[in-house]
């Protein structure tokens, strides 16, 4: 992310070649809309939120972080910013299989 080499491979940018890539990553959480019932208009939501700002007090900020949003920037030499158009998620690395595999 220093734009002077590929965050893939190392090599240097802009010596073997005139251009070089910049990925940017945007990774949030996705909401659907609520639907809210007369019953949820009627709780007492106090305890809950007092619960979730304990919870969140004691957490990983990190964590939280990650839970909601993160962004990452990565520059790239042509021959890794080819590779990764072909497989952006990686998944012939892993054999097509999710993370936990």
């Amino acid at each position: 992310m220093n734009g002077i080499s590929c965050d893939s491979c190392g090599s240097g940018l802009l010596i073997h070649s005139d251009v070089r890539y910049i990925v940017r990553i945007d990774v949030r959480a996705a909401y659907d809309p609520v639907e809210i019932s007369p019953e949820d208009l009627e709780r007492d939501l106090s305890r809950e939120i007092d619960d979730l700002i304990r919870r969140l007090e004691q957490a990983d900020p990190r964590t939280v972080q990650d839970q909601v949003h993160r962004a990452f920037r990565f520059d790239l030499c042509p021959p890794c910013q080819a590779l990764y158009l072909r497989d952006p998620l990686g998944s012939s690395l892993r054999g097509r299989q999710g993370p936990d595999a």
